[in-house]
């Protein structure tokens, strides 16, 4: 009988920080993960978590209205402070920690009075640094401050839409946008999507490049990893039968429809080429360029 396989013996090549394995599995070929080295605290602080219960893809009413979810593994949500209210306090990085529901890692602050809150990390940010919010903070990694107070040309995330209301936009791992320019009272943002975007100048932002770079190398190489993540599978429209889906039947094997037909969603809403975006949405105005390159039309 063979001796059980030891952890020297998966072979772990570490490329910093993406981990991946020797093929002794079929799905250890493409899997890879990434290393928790940047992580210094292994459980959340108790009073900045509640528990979140899984809906499954179901509304208050039993029906579901979202599919593909179900199961996983048990997460709890962690309070993050997206406003950065507490300007003029100075905070200690307390610890880095993992947060199961979002692809950013967060830093635990701990404030001269006592009080800590959970801030999203951005790269260079490490334990014992000092961060501080307010109209008067250093333009420093980790800092908040409004966009009138930001240098051009400076890497922000976590940008505010409305005065006071939290950050909103950029705030997965590895974004950034880019402060580009102020006239009139706003401050012209170019986002990760290469959007271009008019922010009030008062909205606050934070200076850095959200961390946690390598999630988007990360391979799940297995179907059980999207289980775990509370993703159920789902088959393609053109599989199933006309009484189940706009797509379906067809005599034989069909291919993007069957030809004739217009790709759409179970309701029957097309799936491509159809512009969602409405024409007259009033965010239109602070819109300069979209993402495709092209200027937006005015009204």
């Amino acid at each position: 009988m063979a001796a059980p396989l030891q952890a020297a013996d998966l072979g772990t090549f570490c490329f910093m920080p993406v981990k991946t394995f020797r093929p002794l599995t079929p799905s250890m070929r493409y899997s890879t993960y990434l290393s928790n080295g940047d992580i210094t605290k292994s459980r959340p602080e108790k009073s900045l978590v509640e528990i979140r219960k899984k809906t499954g893809g179901r509304n208050s009413y039993g029906r579901m209205t979202s599919r593909g979810i179900g199961g996983g593994h048990k997460q709890k949500v962690r309070k993050v402070d997206f406003k950065r209210n507490k300007h003029g306090v100075e905070a200690t990085v307390k610890a880095i920690e993992y947060d199961p529901i979002r692809t950013a890692r967060l830093a635990l602050l701990e404030y001269k009075d006592g009080e800590k809150r959970y801030i999203l990390a951005p790269v260079g940010l490490e334990v014992g640094a000092k961060v501080i919010s307010g109209e008067t903070a250093p333009p420093e990694t980790g800092n908040s401050l409004p966009l009138k107070s930001v240098p051009v040309g400076l890497p922000i995330h976590n940008i505010e839409l409305s005065p006071g209301r939290g950050g909103q936009m950029v705030r997965s791992a590895g974004g950034a946008a880019t402060l580009m320019s102020r006239d009139e009272g706003y401050a012209q943002i170019r986002l990760p999507s290469g959007e271009i975007r008019k922010i009030n100048e008062i909205c606050y932002a934070t200076i850095g490049q959200v961390g946690n770079l390598d999630h988007f190398n990360v391979v799940l190489g297995k179907a059980g990893r999207s289980r775990h993540r509370g993703i159920r599978p789902i088959n393609r429209g053109v599989s199933r039968n006309p009484v189940d889906h706009p797509n379906g039947g067809g005599a034989g094997k069909s291919k993007s429809g069957g030809g004739w037909q217009q790709l759409t969603s179970p309701w029957g809403l097309l799936a491509k080429g159809y512009k969602t975006r409405h024409k007259k949405k009033h965010s239109n105005t602070f819109i300069l360029v979209r993402r495709d390159g092209r200027p937006m039309k005015q009204r």
